[in-house]
């Protein structure tokens, strides 16, 4: 269960929004018990990339053997 606060992986890429499958963002908000999120997306520096509402079905919550990656600019 993904509750408020949680960090989730994004599952699916979000080109328009500049984000790719496997970025890490925190859970602001739930919507209607689960049926959506608003998750915020941020640089390591803290540096918003955006809030974006999605389906259960387009995040995860962490798990103990992910790793944190830095994408090549």
């Amino acid at each position: 269960m993904i509750c408020e606060l949680d960090t989730v992986i994004l599952l699916k890429d979000r080109p328009h929004e500049g984000l790719v499958k496997g970025d890490v963002g925190s859970v602001a908000f739930i919507h209607e018990g689960g049926k959506a999120f608003e998750v915020e997306f941020t640089t390591l520096a803290g540096e918003p990339l955006g809030v974006l509402t999605l389906a259960e079905d387009e995040i995860r919550p962490v798990s103990a053997r992910d790793v944190p990656h830095v994408r090549v600019a």
